[in-house]
């Protein structure tokens, strides 16, 4: 079992001489220099998380994460909480939107109950990691304890340990009623910008909850008091179970120089966390896409991310990070598949 200060501390920077190598022979494609745009940027890019200068896709994992949040009491969202256990017999049977875009990408899809208050007895194909029945609702006090929250990282990390290995990638997903109020609270916290600024509609909550969902915040935030020094104290009280699954899946991952597709606004605000404890985790994220809320750009912008589909989305479950993991995929295609000028005979650019 991973120990949380055993994980960090093996969490390294990647090697930039791998990047300056793998350009190289990017350079040496049949093809103008750089004409394959951002292709060339994720192919470098992963060579350097991989540690090789001849890296492979060879096995795609999403992980979709669900948790209930005590904070939907307050009526923040759009949708009841018993949707939460719903979405997730809906996961397992293959009938959500993950599923159908992971078949469409190659993408195995490990559906992970951190924290859903409902006794799913057992269903085919559930990783079971409870560690609470829901949060408890952050507006009266702290959602987990620091206990809870620290147990649903390792969680995370022990994950991201049982499926590592040579050419794998995993990206992460997420199942939540009220989880973007959760991750909205952690985002304004950790990059210190105003509530409203990284609040946004969520489950399609109109402009009146909106400004409601906002105070909410608020009102959470100053009743936490949460630690922007401290992020698991930031976690404990603001977050999520599934934010901290995301966030322990990141480390675990950037421990083994497995690269990880971020999802959309709650998976980053998990992997905003991981970056908040190790900065080098940053290292080892691809950001999938940029989603339609607003908090999402300002995680992305504060973590030094450059999200590569920009598609209007905004559901979760890891449906942007299947679609970006097959981006990747075809990126390290090109750089191992396409003939060098001297294989093919073609002469260079002058």
């Amino acid at each position: 079992m991973p120990v949380l200060e055993d994980v960090l501390g093996s969490i390294e920077g990647v090697d930039r001489s791998l990047e300056l190598a793998a350009q190289k022979r990017l350079d040496s494609l049949t093809k103008p220099r750089g004409s394959l745009g951002r292709l060339e940027e994720l192919a470098r890019r992963y060579a350097a998380m991989t540690g090789t200068a001849s890296p492979s896709v060879t096995r795609k994992v999403v992980f979709t994460f669900a948790g209930d949040h005590g904070v939907a009491a307050e009526g923040v969202s759009a949708f009841p909480r018993e949707v939460t256990p719903q979405m997730v017999y809906n996961f397992l049977a293959g009938g959500a939107g993950i599923n159908v875009l992971a078949r469409h990408a190659g993408c195995e899809v490990v559906v992970v109950d951190m924290g859903v208050d409902h006794d799913f007895e057992g269903p085919d194909g559930l990783v079971d990691r409870k560690v609470v029945r829901g949060t408890r609702n952050m507006r009266l006090g702290p959602a987990m304890t620091r206990e809870e929250a620290e147990r649903c990282i390792v969680a995370g990390m022990e994950l991201a340990a049982e499926r590592a290995g040579e050419g794998v990638i995993f990206g992460t997903g997420d199942m939540g009623i009220a989880n973007t109020t959760a991750a909205s609270a952690i985002a304004a916290v950790l990059t210190g910008s105003p509530v409203r600024d990284v609040t946004g509609h969520g489950t399609g909550i109109d402009d009146e909850v909106l400004i409601h969902k906002v105070e909410v915040i608020k009102d959470a935030i100053r009743t936490n008091s949460p630690d922007p020094s401290d992020p698991v104290d930031v976690l404990s009280k603001v977050g999520g179970a599934e934010i901290a699954g995301i966030t322990g899946l990141v480390l675990g991952a950037a421990s083994r120089r497995v690269p990880v597709v971020a999802d959309g606004f709650i998976s980053t605000a998990g992997a905003l966390v991981a970056v908040e404890m190790k900065p080098e985790a940053a290292d080892y994220i691809f950001a999938s896409h940029n989603s339609v809320e607003k908090g999402h750009r300002v995680m992305l912008e504060h973590m030094g991310l450059d999200p590569i589909l920009d598609l209007g989305l905004r559901l979760g479950e890891g449906t942007g990070a299947a679609l970006a993991i097959s981006i990747v995929e075809a990126a390290v295609r090109v750089y191992n598949e396409m003939a060098t000028f001297g294989d093919a005979g073609v002469s260079e650019e002058s």
